[in-house]
């Protein structure tokens, strides 16, 4: 057996992790339906005026606000209606000095008319005049043109992350689709004699593959494009000439074979093709974790049990991802809760400890490094640093929800 060196503390993993990740420049045009999450590649300038038109804000009548001066309801004025407009239509004609025009919110405001009385301080009998019950000033109830957005305007700067409300934006500019950074690619590669892929028959010895899903899932929640590779087994040869099929990828990411048996091969094959810049970190679980450059790609060297691996995919994968996505970075629920049980952790080493909310409290979740069940069936996790070896029953606790 090979015995780890120097293990490092996370935060001085983050650090090396951090200053290797160069944000993707490659762009690309996507229909506006599918920009939704994506991060805007340039400003995007409005060509015209949002909304095109002066429109009405309220259901009612356009009139000139001069007409209505001194309106209340044991005085109403007396409006003649000439016109009627409802969405999508233009006005028959103007406004003039003694009239009105019949109008519905968000239909475009005739000429001669500069405000609108909301059909709730109005009667009419029949085709009778209108009678006003409450003065108005000029532009109240109205939607100016251009209010909104004016043309020429920048709407959003490059980089912005597209959420929903931005990507509505866009579309009342006129915009059919956008410009947007692509996707950082990732290969993820799973490695060992043991894994199987799930739908294969286990050969004796053998487990099924879990890395490679949660991964690939991990890799598309935080804006990347996951690439997944066949499994490679424990061949140096085999595993080489695995790496150098990943090379295409923006990163690369191994699970299994970053321990320190002396049949894990691949951080021999990747220390022959690149800089292997951390191997072994004071974490629990996942000590065994590496992190280098190859090809002059980043690569990150999993931890082979599903546990340790899906953790450091939350802790230390997904800020990457994000970060070359030009993603902002995540913005994780956490709730504060007692602790239901006495918590041990190891001296000297970070823990990840993953809990389930039960009745207001925080119950340990955590089995085996190798048990994905250590996860499925929490709700999130709490991290107890690397200075602290107790936790009573009892103690509030900050948990990061899942």
């Amino acid at each position: 057996m090979r015995p780890f060196g120097n293990v490092i503390p996370l935060d001085e993993a983050r650090s090396i992790i951090a200053a290797q990740i160069r944000p993707i420049d490659r762009h690309e045009i996507v229909p506006l339906h599918e920009a939704t999450g994506r991060v805007l590649a340039g400003d995007v300038v409005a060509a015209a005026d949002v909304p095109p038109f002066s429109r009405a804000a309220m259901d009612g009548y356009a009139v000139r606000a001069e007409d209505t001066a001194g309106a209340a309801r044991d005085r109403p004025v007396l409006l003649a209606c000439v016109d009627q407009v409802f969405t999508g239509q233009m006005p028959g004609r103007a406004v003039g000095h003694g009239e009105c025009v019949e109008i519905a919110t968000g239909a475009p405001l005739p000429t001669g008319a500069d405000a609108v009385v909301m059909v709730e301080d109005t009667s009419r009998d029949g085709t009778g005049p209108v009678q006003v019950f409450a003065a108005v000033q000029p532009a109240q109830h109205v939607g100016r043109q251009g209010a909104d957005i004016a043309a020429s305007q920048v709407v959003l700067r490059d980089g912005t992350h597209l959420a929903p409300a931005r990507v509505g934006v866009l579309a009342a500019t006129g915009a059919a689709e956008v410009r947007v950074y692509v996707r950082p690619r990732v290969a993820i590669l799973s490695t060992g004699n043991e894994v199987a892929s799930p739908g294969a028959p286990l050969e004796p010895g053998q487990i099924y593959d879990v890395n490679r899903f949660t991964l690939t899932a991990i890799a598309w929640t935080h804006g990347g494009r996951p690439e997944p590779h066949h499994t490679v087994g424990d061949d140096i040869d085999a595993l080489a000439e695995a790496i150098d099929a990943c090379l295409d990828a923006d990163m690369l990411v191994f699970s299994g074979g970053s321990s320190v048996g002396e049949r894990d091969l691949m951080l021999d094959a990747l220390a022959r093709r690149g800089r292997v810049l951390f191997h072994g970190l004071a974490l629990k679980p996942g000590k065994p974790t590496a992190f280098g450059l190859v090809g002059g790609k980043p690569f990150f060297g999993m931890p082979g049990y599903p546990t340790s691996c899906l953790s450091n995919g939350y802790i230390l994968l997904a800020p990457a991802i994000r970060a070359m996505a030009r993603l902002p970075p995540q913005r994780a629920a956490t709730v504060r809760a007692p602790l239901g049980a006495r918590l041990v952790s190891p001296a000297g080493r970070h823990q990840i400890y993953t809990v389930a909310l039960v009745d207001g409290a925080a119950m340990p979740a955590f089995k085996a490094s190798g048990d994905i069940t250590s996860m499925s069936q929490a709700d999130g996790y709490i991290e107890i640093p690397m200075d602290v070896e107790v936790l009573d029953a009892g103690t509030v606790v900050e948990v990061t929800l899942f």
